[in-house]
């Protein structure tokens, strides 16, 4: 029955992160598709001789580049900093602490 649980509780675990993965693929996909979108108006909005390479036509992909990138970050680095286990080894940890003061 334990057994059970914990292949669930796995299952849930893995169905959760890679519904976060896909969220940001789709976060990814909207940039990329909205962007190509504000070139091309803002390239047929230029004057004759004006050049593309102007601040204004850049903040929309910057700004919203540093919340994709912070997006990203938030999915894939917390593994990789904390470790593959480490939400694991804290709830344990908690539920360890909850133990020893319930008596108490």
């Amino acid at each position: 029955m334990e057994n059970k649980y914990f292949e669930q509780e796995k299952y849930d675990r893995a169905a959760k992160k890679v519904k976060r993965i896909k969220g940001f693929y789709s976060h990814l996909l909207v940039y990329i598709v909205i962007n190509i979108a504000i070139v091309i108006i803002n390239v047929q909005n230029l004057n004759p001789g004006e050049s593309y390479f102007q601040w204004h036509n850049f903040t929309t992909l910057g700004f919203w580049g540093i919340g994709l990138l912070a997006h990203g970050l938030s999915v894939f680095v917390p593994d990789f900093v904390l470790g593959k286990d480490w939400e694991e080894r804290k709830i344990k940890e908690y539920m360890d602490e909850n133990k020893s003061n319930r008596w108490e």
